[in-house]
């Protein structure tokens, strides 16, 4: 008799608790008020928010901003420590507000079940790899825009993407 296949995934939390060192201490906080944030005494934070996973009519969004409490979230953390910023989503969202408060911004997508592929290039087993396949707006305003018209002021353009190489140590 085959056991049914079964596959629960790794959240990104997981992913970066197993690449880690064993000792460094991994603390995880559901949308932090900036006080705790500033009690903590961290060395530096890594802030995951996003969409909520979606297909056709349930993922409409009229202003296309990261769900609550992403925002202030992410502000909280930010007003006391460095900290790269993880955006989960299935389609560029607004950032701009935040952008130059951040560390760093990894566009993750929708990764699907398995977060270790976001541990795996934030933590420099793999390099960062990728080009956008859409022009990612400042704001909502200025939707719709496409390449070559003439409003076109993106944030980041069409074909805007980093590559890094792995980074090994031993």
């Amino acid at each position: 008799m085959t056991k049914p296949f079964s596959f629960a995934g790794t959240t990104i939390l997981t992913a970066i608790k197993r690449t880690v060192d064993p000792t460094t201490d991994v603390v995880h906080k559901e949308n932090p008020s900036s006080h705790y944030v500033k009690s903590g005494k961290f060395s530096y934070a890594i802030v995951v928010v996003g969409e909520h996973p979606y297909a056709e009519g349930n993922g409409d969004s009229w202003n296309l901003t990261i769900p609550y409490p992403g925002p202030s979230t992410i502000k909280n953390v930010y007003r006391a420590l460095k900290c790269v910023v993880i955006v989960i989503s299935g389609r560029p969202v607004v950032i701009q507000p935040h952008l130059a408060s951040i560390d760093a911004l990894v566009a993750a997508w929708l990764p699907g079940t398995e977060g270790q592929g976001v541990a795996d290039v934030l933590f420099g087993d793999y390099g960062f790899t990728g080009k956008l396949p859409m022009t990612w707006f400042k704001n909502v305003d200025q939707l719709p825009m496409n390449v070559g018209d003439p409003h076109y002021d993106p944030l980041f353009a069409f074909g805007y993407g980093l590559t890094t190489k792995p980074i090994r140590v031993n």
